[in-house]
């Protein structure tokens, strides 16, 4: 049985994904924050290169205890949008023999899409820790991808949880955004789009089966997006199912969201678990 390893490493977490024999066995996600900071200027911290540094190199010595007979690793907004951005693949270095690849941004929606679509067409809305990602797909071929400087870290470096503040900067994503190819299948992926799935289905602990495939229509993110807004952030972090590192981020990941959909017409987002690392590791052959 062949077992490899997966690390994703993004502006809000790292995370971790082991396969074996062409399927995934399990996932694991520390919350490190390395990109905060860069709403101000575009450096990684040196305390958010550390912790971040050293959550890359412990999920590489366990899918190396796991028996991982390799170990892939790749970087999104964050570090591509570092000035310094060797100065942390150096530390990762120094911890383990590990080589990372700093994917674009395009390159980031076209692993959303081949994770949560596989061959299926449809479109994918993608809310990172310092960036967003859409991206369409029609007749097997991609239409439409763009990726934005914008993502819940962001946003929560710049504006707190000031949720007017957060809707303008949200809007102007809307119009850099522009108008989106038609689709019948709209998926939403990763931390805030799954986060308020198990919000919106009550769930006490995080259950991806019951995650992947539902569907979330417009109207009812926004009476979520309301009721979090409402919440001070002690309330919100109290939430059965929000992960440690999530509750100061989510409100603005939630008005991001909900304006998305509202202005650029996606009427039920279809929430997925599978992601950008199912999309990696389909496109290195590590899985089916």
């Amino acid at each position: 049985m062949k077992r490899f390893a997966v690390i994703d490493i993004g502006s809000n977490s790292v995370r971790l994904m082991f396969v074996a024999d062409g399927k995934v066995l399990y996932k694991s996600l520390h919350t490190t924050r390395l990109g905060e900071g860069l709403v101000e200027k575009p450096i990684l911290l040196p305390a958010a290169i550390e912790r971040t540094a050293l959550a890359v190199a412990d999920f590489y010595q366990v899918a190396k205890r796991e028996g991982a007979d390799g170990v892939f690793a790749f970087a999104t907004a964050a570090v591509r949008s570092a000035q310094n951005r060797m100065a942390f693949l150096a530390r990762v270095k120094e911890l383990c023999p590990l080589d990372i690849e700093v994917v674009s941004g395009e390159e980031e929606a076209e692993l959303g899409v081949l994770g949560a679509l596989g061959k299926r067409d449809g479109g994918v809305v993608d809310i990172g820790g310092a960036s967003t990602e859409i991206v369409v797909k029609s007749r097997g071929k991609l239409v439409y991808k763009k990726s934005l400087d914008i993502g819940v870290v962001r946003l929560k470096d710049g504006y707190g949880r000031d949720a007017q503040a957060i809707e303008k900067v949200a809007l102007e994503a809307v119009d850099e955004f522009g108008r989106l190819p038609a689709t019948e299948l709209f998926c939403g992926i990763g931390g805030t789009a799954t986060t308020l799935a198990a919000q919106y289905l009550g769930l006490e602990t995080y259950q991806s089966d019951k995650i992947t495939g539902m569907e979330i229509s417009v109207d009812a993110l926004k009476t979520l997006t309301d009721k979090l807004s409402a919440m001070t952030l002690e309330e919100v972090a109290a939430l059965p199912c929000m992960p440690k590192g999530r509750a100061d981020v989510i409100v603005g990941g939630a008005i991001l969201l909900t304006t998305l959909m509202q202005k650029l017409g996606i009427s039920v987002l279809t929430v997925s678990d599978r992601d950008n690392l199912e999309g990696y590791a389909i496109k290195r052959g590590l899985l089916e």
